[in-house]
């Protein structure tokens, strides 16, 4: 579907149906990049082809390795066993993963390259992972503003080092134990509160030693330098960040029930599922199994009377980016939802915290915006009737169009043709539940 410039949700009919969550973010974007850095061929299968994975498929090939959709719909990466200096500018476009991880493995050669990418990318701080890298060995040269894209890096030469981390963050975490492979002697890095695990699980997919421990001091991941790794097969399962919107608008339509299959059902990514439970939805979970090293299942959402709780600050790192869609869902829980020490949340592709909260509060949701977080105190009703700046963010975008389904005016919705970022076909899925999602 090509959108207009606006993009309007109405109230529902009840939604129902069994659909599937496109291919998880956090893993495609891995699979590409540890595929170009092994020796041999990958197979993907069910990679997100979402706007910001591709632009990590164009890096990983100008890195010089060979990437290719295969006529079954999965993807082959034929890596060379590390990566090259690239002819040109490696542009990420919006994906804050994909340049922040694809530093990491860059340092760990003798190479420069420069990282670039769209307006939204520029905005958001980089010196999280080029300070640790930097500590490695790596040198960065600023290309504008420092802290900020564009940026060129000089790599090679890193020795491994302990890294701590004050605040969970599974970008740094994985950028620093991906210079690491190609560091001298053994990479650490210590969390206060477990990140999501994909880069450990999928490094050992492919080979490698990753030892994961926990201590008085939190979580500790370590590897050894010098580690090769070896093509293999990926089975991406579906995202539950990008599962969180169907499964959303089935709690809030009277008389719904979706289900959205092979969900990943990772701990470190499953922090919503049990907020949501706490709130008093009725969401089960069928058909556990394994897939791609990863378990799955099928997760049922069905209408629910929700009540607002306190959000436990700790369940932040598991579910970082689905406090917009969970803040749509408080809206029409009664009483107060309290989401705190999620400040993370104003460096992600906008500033998410102040959009969710002036967008809701334009529907006439209360909300009461604090430097950590927000509270937002809801009811069964809500009036809707509002056009919602996004900023150019695809998770304010879905969040709000849920919300839409079921208050009293219609929720629009500006530049939705971001959604394709994480969510390719969105709206289509969200019309075949029986949402009524159209261009304006």
């Amino acid at each position: 579907m090509t959108f207009s410039e606006i993009l309007t949700a109405r109230r529902s009919r009840a939604l129902t149906g069994a659909v599937r969550a496109p291919g998880d973010k956090s893993m495609s974007h891995r699979a590409l990049m540890l595929g170009g850095l092994a020796m041999g061929d990958t197979t993907i299968e069910g990679l997100l082809e979402g706007d910001d994975i591709l632009a990590t498929a164009r890096a990983v090939e100008a890195f010089g390795a060979l990437v290719q959709r295969t006529g079954d719909g999965a993807w082959r990466v034929e890596g060379r066993g590390g990566y090259q200096t690239p002819s040109g500018v490696i542009d990420c476009g919006n994906a804050g993963t994909g340049v922040r991880l694809l530093m990491g493995v860059a340092a760990g050669f003798d190479l420069s390259v420069t990282f670039d990418g769209d307006a939204s990318l520029r905005k958001r701080p980089m010196k999280r992972v080029t300070g640790p890298l930097s500590d490695m060995g790596a040198r960065f040269d600023w290309g504008g503003a420092e802290d900020r894209l564009p940026l060129t890096l000089h790599g090679g030469g890193l020795k491994g080092m302990v890294y701590r981390q004050t605040v969970a963050s599974a970008q740094v975490k994985s950028a620093i134990l991906l210079a690491g492979l190609n560091a001298a002697g053994e990479t650490a890095v210590i969390e206060p509160e477990p990140s999501r695990d994909h880069t450990e699980r999928m490094l050992r997919a492919f080979g490698a030693v990753v030892y994961v421990s926990e201590t008085g001091e939190g979580r500790v991941a370590r590897l050894q330098g010098g580690q090769r790794l070896t093509g293999t097969h990926v089975a991406v399962p579906g995202d539950p960040s990008s599962a969180a919107f169907p499964l959303a608008a089935g709690l809030i339509v009277p008389g719904s029930v979706v289900t959205v299959e092979g969900v990943m059902l990772n701990p470190l990514r499953t922090g919503l599922f049990q907020t949501w439970i706490e709130m008093g939805a009725d969401l089960t979970i069928a058909n556990r199994r394994m897939a791609g090293g990863e378990e799955v299942g099928d997760v049922t959402a069905r209408h629910s009377a929700l009540k607002g709780i306190t959000v436990p600050t700790e369940r932040a790192a598991s579910m970082i980016d689905e406090y917009p869609i969970l803040s749509a869902t408080a809206a029409y829980a009664e009483g107060a939802t309290v989401m705190r020490g999620i400040g993370e949340m104003r460096v992600k592709e906008s500033d998410r915290i102040s959009l969710m909260a002036a967008g809701l509060a334009a529907c006439g949701v209360k909300v009461e915006e604090e430097p950590e977080g927000f509270i937002v105190t809801g009811s069964p009703c809500v009036q809707g009737g509002a056009t919602v700046r996004t900023a150019h963010d695809h998770r304010i975008a879905m969040s709000h169009l849920v919300l839409g389904l079921n208050s009293e005016e219609p929720v629009a919705v500006d530049d939705p043709g971001m959604i394709a970022t994480s969510f390719p076909g969105f709206v289509e899925l969200m019309q075949g539940l029986g949402a009524s999602i159209e261009p304006r």
